[in-house]
This record gives C-alpha cells, structure tokens and sequence, in this order.
C-alpha cells in the first residue's frame, strides 16, 4: 500500500504531465477501438478493464523481469567485475536509502554487453550498466549509479513500464482492428461486386494508418518531455549523495542529449549535456572540465 501511495505521488508530479496526458490518450483510444469492435458502451468499459489489468502486469515482477531480457540485462558473474563493482554500488545505494527509504534494498545490479559506456534502471529493483562503463573510475561509476537509483526513488521506471505496456496494447489493439475491418471490407465489396466499397476501405485504412503516425509522434513528444524533466531530478538526486562532481565529469564523456533540429529535441530523452552540468553547478558543483 505504502507504494502505491508513493507511486501516486510520483505520478503527478509537474514533470510528469506529458505521461499522464499520453496515459489518457491510450486510455480513449483503447476504449474507442474496443468500442467499434464490440458495439457501444459496454466494448468501451471491456477496453479500458483491460488496458487497467495490462498496466498491473507491466508493474509487477513480471514486467520488470520481461524488461531485463529485452534489454539484455544480465547477472555479472565475473569475479574481477563482482569484486570491483558491487562494493561500488552497495556504497551508494546505502547513500540512496538514506535519502529515500522506499528504495528497496535489495536492488539488483545487472550488466549488458554493450560496449558503449551507459547505465538504466527499470521495474523496482534493476540497475543495469553496459560493459563500456567499466573504462571509467570508480567515482564516475558510483555518480552513475546515483544516478539510476535516482530514478528507481523518483519511480520514473514505473512510468517507463506503463509507456511501454501502454504502446504495446493501443498497437496491438489497432493492428487486429485494422486487420478485421479490412477483411470486412473487402470481403464486401468481393460479394456484393462494389469497387465503391473497396475504395472506401482503402481510404479508410489510409486515415487509419495516418492517426496511428500521428498519436505516434504525439506520444514521442509527451512522453520525452517528462523523461527530460525526470533526468534534471536524477542528476540532484546524485548530487544530493555527494557524487555531483563526478556526474558532471561522467556526464561531459557519455551522456548525450545534444539532439538538434525542433523534432529531434522533442524526441530526445535526455536533455543537452551542457544544461545538465549547468543546472549541477546551480547546485553547488565546483566541476570544470
């Protein structure tokens, strides 16, 4: 209950606003593709019990577990890495419970095989950092892994599950919705020997396609939004551990962000690099490069 609770909270939060409004959206689209399918009202409230019981199953361990494979999140099982990284990581996730106990503290730390230098948090308990963080210092990786516990007390990786779960049942619901009025109209037009009605479902199908590019786009953008918002507050989560230098100097390596052009900003989920140091030093930040 105490999570829930937290979660709520989290939820609403100003950052948030371009999630939640993605939220209602995929909420109204669900309902008015189950609506058409089932007739009226009652397909209406079907939808939306199932999109409610899909976003339950995205927040429970079974989320995060489809998460860490997708991701390619595994456990470290090298001792060379066990031995340098787990001193790290526990260091700073006592640091983080100290600031937020709803952090659990059994959070697991994973590692992929990518060999670009990065870290993420999913589900509740997963932090995972990718092979090629393993070429910085131990003070950097600590930064970055206050980072991520940043996310998991501010749980913005629940959000991420919902945003995933969400886009998944709205295009799912949308591809066998597209594919039964086709049938439907084609099959009509084949019996009742109607090019009129063929054309109509093409162009229908057309309009389809079009709003599902749009609330694409839509979706994108909202839900970057509050993903820029959510990283300012990681970084003074960091900061607030006592590892905001060391963010900084991460940050100025690996972290991008520096997306240019109107579209690729709104689609970017991280901030520019530089507004990012800057707002650290706002903080109190001594860093120089």
């Amino acid at each position: 209950m105490t999570y829930i609770i937290d979660f709520a909270k989290n939820l609403f939060k100003k950052s948030n606003i371009g999630i939640i409004v993605f939220l209602i959206l995929n909420t109204i689209i669900v309902a008015a593709i189950f609506s058409s399918a089932f007739e009226g009202f009652g397909g209406a409230i079907l939808g939306i019990v199932v999109y409610i019981i899909s976003l339950a199953i995205a927040l429970s361990p079974i989320g995060e577990w489809i998460l860490r494979i997708q991701t390619g999140s595994k456990k470290i099982k090298r001792k060379d890495h066990l031995d340098r990284l787990e001193p790290l990581f526990q260091e700073v996730l006592t640091k983080a419970r100290q600031l937020n106990p709803s952090i659990p503290e059994n959070v697991g730390l994973f590692m992929s095989n990518d060999k670009e230098p990065n870290a993420f948090a999913t589900g509740r308990k997963t932090v995972c950092l990718t092979r090629g963080l393993l070429n910085h210092s131990d003070e950097e990786i600590k930064a970055v892994f206050a980072h991520e516990l940043g996310h998991l007390a501010n749980k913005d990786t629940d959000l991420v599950l919902l945003v995933a779960i969400g886009n998944f049942i709205v295009t799912a619901a949308f591809i066998l919705f597209r594919i039964f009025f086709n049938i439907i109209g084609i099959l009509t037009a084949i019996i009742s020997d109607s090019l009129g009605t063929l054309i109509t479902t093409i162009l229908i199908d057309g309009v389809l396609v079009f709003s599902m590019w749009v609330w694409t786009k839509i979706g994108i953008a909202l839900v970057m939004h509050s993903s820029r918002q959510n990283e300012y507050l990681a970084d003074e989560f960091a900061y607030n551990c006592g590892y905001g230098n060391s963010l900084c100097s991460v940050l100025d390596t690996f972290y991008g962000g520096n997306s240019k052009g109107l579209w690729a900003n709104l689609a970017s989920s991280h901030p520019d690099t530089n507004d990012r140091i800057a707002r650290l030093q706002e903080l109190g930040c001594n860093y120089t490069a």
